[in-house]
């Protein structure tokens, strides 16, 4: 017996998380996923926070200096503005921002927008960083990525800091970071 299903042709949406330490390929994976979406000719639309100024203040970089030009927010709410006509929505470094992302993404899915945030899942002391683990939980897709230990070799999971400076924020580099396992970052 045949019986006829009613399938909605709306939009849905989907949020996708990618995460790991510093080092483990991140935005280079964001930019990745960006660009396919541009060849398939979908409107896509990428931020940053304006406190992200490492590489360059409009364009989203990876360490390997893929680019993609992006714009700068300073108010995660002025994302919903700026995305009304996107298909996709791409967020680098989302650790920075304050838990107004994660209703700021979870109402772009709900519009039928895919979008990709990229961002530490730990700070350098191994704990779980500003709005990510509950992007991480509400995620349709996660791909946690990671370095290589500078000091054994085994897969890094943990953002070293080898500068003295304090606070959770420190922007840096290799300068101020490096990758390490955790039993190499305990020692």
């Amino acid at each position: 017996m045949f019986i006829e299903q009613n399938f909605s042709k709306e939009k849905r949406g989907w949020l996708e998380v990618v995460c790991g330490s510093m080092f483990s390929g991140k935005t280079e994976e964001l930019i990745r996923r960006l660009k396919r979406a541009q060849i398939a000719n979908l409107k896509v639309a990428i931020y940053k926070p304006a406190t992200d100024t490492r590489f360059d203040k409009e364009k989203v970089v990876s360490h390997d200096a893929n680019s993609i030009p992006s714009v700068p927010i300073e108010n995660v709410n002025d994302i919903l503005l700026l995305a009304v006509d996107a298909d996709v929505i791409g967020i680098d470094e989302a650790q920075f921002f304050d838990d107004g992302i994660i209703p700021v993404c979870e109402t772009l899915v709900m519009q039928g927008k895919r979008v990709i945030v990229a961002g530490l899942d730990m700070d350098y002391l191994g704990k779980p960083f500003g709005p990510m683990p509950q992007l991480l939980a509400i995620a349709d897709f996660i791909t946690k990525l990671h370095a290589i230990c500078v000091q054994c070799g085994h897969l890094a999971n943990v953002s070293y800091r080898t500068s003295t400076e304090e606070g959770t924020v420190v922007l840096g580099e290799k300068n101020n970071y490096e990758p390490r396992c955790r039993i190499c970052a305990a020692k």
